[in-house]
């Protein structure tokens, strides 16, 4: 069975794509236990039809304990029982295609749960069997071996070794809880291609790659040196003959890759690009990027300029299950992103960040390439300061307590203006029915409005999606573009009123214009010349 893209779409769809992150757990809960399911979701396809998406990008939906929100995935070939079955998944991937939405499924190739039969069997095994070949289990330093093997710095807090019983010691980049897999192996390179064909066979659109630089490591895992090059486990050169297999694999059933590839040097992160290796990455630039006018547009720049040697298009993104969600980030004084930089307690002005919110929508949308929008990101929610004795986030309990973690951005959407009809996994905010979409969906100035008529215009007028940019002049503190077919986009971060370019009529704005046909500051419009 051949994987299916939406099915008026060309075979380069994903490259203009409107894509909807789905985090399960805090989607919908159909059967009323708190937790989101695959049936929640099949049940609000429609909404996600109408909003005007052209594929949903689900985050591990697998059979996990969730010690890191389903990215501890102990079987890649079933669904977890609080989201439902694979039968489930098979008729949510069938019924999304037949409303014109691609479903692409998260692939965690860096390490699994360990509940996952290899780790038990590892375990089990003891120091120098085969099982532990999957793994990178090692002899401590030290007199006894009570030293962790080298000195590698975590992805999360603390320490990147746990001991075993026996005394030898195993790798996790994250969490204890998942174990980093040896790629060296072929075991583990056979498992994931034969994963990959598990899902395209199910007829899923794409993969997205979680950590997607992180797989390789140099040989005899040496101590970690700052500023060493190469880096000892992030973009080991030997990451990409294994993509190059993946793509073979992706081609036989037209299926795209989307990877997580958080790296600084363009260069290198093109290489993951090329026309043999990965689809498209995530744009992590723009993402942390403050509301800025010079800073955004050189983030534009410079992301168009490092896809642009391997004619793969940009992906944009202002937040997803990782982030500050973005009505909170823009109306703080800081406005970027930076995982060092979150904290309890940081004053925010909604107003002024739901202004921006609104603004930003319409600039990602209209910039070159495709874009994905994280749930909930359409109903303007923000993030929600979720209290001590509620935190699961293994971030927050690894920095000693000092980060607030992830949760803030990962609490249960709000369907309805009534009260939940069961306590959501994680506590909705006093005020978050507010935000509810029964209410948005009737409100023509709603942020979930603003999102439909941008989608709708995005699908059907000319001149968005991937293809050329070209600024026009503007002034300070504002951004103006023009793409194809006479398009134009103004975003005005300016405090000053601007003058808008010559143009036959509006589109659509994200706020009024003043009296004068003036844009407002923190205002966005698009323009058809």
């Amino acid at each position: 069975m051949a994987a299916t893209p939406p099915p008026e779409a060309t075979d380069d769809w994903w490259r203009s794509a409107a894509i909807y992150q789905v985090y399960v757990r805090s989607f919908a809960d159909a059967d009323g236990d708190g937790t989101g399911d695959l049936a929640g979701v099949r049940s609000r396809l429609p909404y996600l039809a109408e909003l005007g998406v052209d594929a949903l990008w689900f985050t591990p939906w697998y059979l996990s304990p969730l010690a890191d929100g389903g990215y501890d995935v102990a079987d890649y070939r079933s669904i977890d029982p609080a989201f439902g079955t694979l039968g489930e998944a098979e008729k949510l991937i069938a019924e999304a295609r037949a409303l014109g939405i691609g479903v692409i499924v998260d692939i965690v190739p860096n390490h699994v749960s360990d509940q996952h039969a290899w780790f038990r069997a590892a375990l089990a095994a003891g120091p120098g069997s085969p099982e532990r070949e999957l793994f990178h289990f090692r002899p401590g330093r030290g007199e006894h071996g009570e030293l962790a093997p080298n000195d590698w710095p975590s992805q999360f807090a603390g320490s990147t070794w746990t001991r075993v019983p026996d005394g030898e010691w195993y790798l996790h980049l994250f969490a204890p809880e998942q174990p980093d897999l040896n790629w060296a192996h072929p075991v583990v390179r056979d498992e994931h291609e034969n994963v990959l064909r598990f899902w395209f066979e199910r007829g899923v659109a794409g993969v997205r790659v979680d950590s997607a630089a992180l797989l390789t490591k140099a040989a005899g895992l040496p101590d970690f040196v700052e500023g060493r090059d190469p880096h000892p486990y992030i973009d080991q050169d030997e990451i990409h003959d294994i993509y190059r297999s993946w793509r073979a694999v992706a081609d036989e059933y037209g299926g795209i890759f989307v990877g997580e590839v958080w790296l600084p040097d363009s260069e290198r992160f093109a290489r993951y690009l090329r026309p043999d290796e990965l689809h498209t990455a995530f744009n992590f630039n723009f993402l942390s990027c403050p509301w800025d006018a010079a800073r955004l547009r050189t983030a534009v720049e410079e992301t168009l300029a490092e896809h642009a040697p391997v004619g793969a298009p940009a992906t944009w993104v202002l937040c997803n299950h990782d982030v500050t969600r973005t009505v909170t980030r823009y109306g703080r004084r800081d406005t970027g992103f930076d995982f060092a930089a979150k904290t309890f307690g940081t004053p925010t002005d909604l107003a002024l960040g739901t202004r921006r919110a609104r603004a930003a929508a319409l600039l990602s949308l209209a910039l070159p390439g495709s874009v994905y929008l994280y749930q909930g990101e359409e109903l303007g929610l923000p993030e929600a300061e979720i209290p001590l004795d509620r935190i699961q986030d293994p971030m927050h309990f690894r920095s000693g307590g000092a980060d607030p973690g992830r949760d803030g951005c990962r609490v249960p959407l709000p369907w309805t203006a009534g009260p939940p009809t069961a306590e959501p996994w994680l506590p909705q905010p006093d005020g978050w029915s507010g935000y509810a979409a029964e209410l948005q969906a009737a409100d023509p100035d709603s942020m979930l409005s603003l999102y439909r008529t941008a989608l709708g215009l995005r699908r059907t007028e000319a001149g968005f999606g991937d293809g050329p940019l070209s600024w026009l002049p503007a002034a300070d503190g504002v951004l103006a573009f023009a793409r194809s077919e006479g398009l134009i986009c103004v975003v005005n971060l300016a405090a000053e009123p601007a003058v808008l370019p010559g143009h036959s009529h509006a589109l659509l704005s994200s706020g009024p214009l003043d009296d004068g046909g003036r844009l407002p500051q923190d205002t966005a419009v698009w323009l058809r010349a």
